[in-house]
Parts: structure tokens; sequence; C-alpha cells
């Protein structure tokens, strides 16, 4: 135990999504801010109607890997869609919280066949932080507070189509892969 939390594991994989329902990119470090990791999830796809479009109902939008740039993203979206689709800023979206956390263990119990309910996903689980964790399981973190790199994280709540956990950040920092996760 120190005086900022009990080690509980470590960040394994970091994760951002610069366009929604688009594949990641993995990174080695990232800023949190208050609004989640920079860069994560600023950009939403909106069909030639206005309407923004989502992975679950257009699956090839999973598999194209967002670089950031935004005309870039939307052509080749485009081009994998067979339709005009543009970029807009993301926005905040209801119910979404600022960071996703998944541990490793939650991955391979999913895998197993242990999910939450039907469309959440052990091979994608869309989490911006994958934590290998010590004989912990994140959802019962909900109430409590993580501190990982020198971002502080406050667990608000399970998903209810997800992995994991989702947190508000408390203290803006950097996370790095290796970092430790102090509960």
């Amino acid at each position: 135990m120190t005086d900022r939390g009990r080690p509980v594991g470590q960040v394994e994989q970091l994760w951002i999504y610069p366009v929604k329902s688009l594949a990641g990119r993995s990174v080695e470090a990232a800023q949190v801010e208050s609004a989640g990791l920079s860069g994560d999830r600023v950009w939403a796809a909106v069909g030639s109607d206005g309407a923004v479009l989502r992975a679950k109902d257009e699956p090839a939008m999973a598999t194209v890997a967002a670089t950031g740039d935004p005309d870039a993203d939307a052509a080749t979206l485009s081009a994998a869609l067979g339709r005009s689709v543009r970029l807009e800023p993301g926005g905040t979206q209801p119910g979404a919280a600022p960071v996703h956390l998944v541990s490793r263990q939650a991955v391979d119990r999913a895998a197993e066949g242990d999910v939450p309910e039907e469309g959440c996903s052990a091979d994608d689980p869309r989490a911006n932080l994958l934590l290998d964790l010590d004989d912990e399981d994140e959802r019962t973190w909900v109430g409590r507070q993580v501190r990982i790199g020198t971002a502080v994280l406050e667990v608000t709540r399970t998903p209810k189509h997800c992995l994991g956990v989702y947190a508000e950040v408390r203290t803006p920092g950097e996370v790095r892969v290796g970092d430790d996760v102090l509960l």
C-alpha cells in the first residue's frame, strides 16, 4: 500500500478511437483530460441524411482504422460503406463516460461466455485502457477512485452492453503502457 493507493495491476494497452464506431489505434501514452483521452471519439460519422452512423447498424465501420485526419477518415469510410459519409465533431454521447477501462481478466471471462449482454465482444471491447490486474475484478470498483500514471479516475458504473467499467476524470494527467493501477 502506498499513500497514493494499493497497487492492483498495470496498464497493458492504451487505445484511442478518433472516430466513434471506427477501429481504434494503440498508443504508448495518452493525455487524460476532463473529457477523456486526448483525441478519443472526437469525430462522428454522418450519412447524407444527417443521421449519425454506428457500427451496430453498419458493421463494416468497425473494420476501418481511423487516423484522426477527418478528411482521410471520411474518404476511407465512404469507400468502405459504398456511400458518401462526412465527419462532424463528436460532441458528448448521452450515457457515455469519458474513460472506459477493461481488464484482461474480463476479456478472458467474456471469451469463455461470461458476458453482460448480447453485443459485448471479447475480441474488441473498445476500451481506452486494457488492464492486467492482480486478482481483482474492476466491476467491484464502482464508487472508488483509481490512480493511473498521473491521472485520477472515479469509477462510476458498469456499462450495459460492454465489458469493464466507466470512469469520470477527477484529476487530468498522463497514462502510459506499463503504469501501475492504484486503487
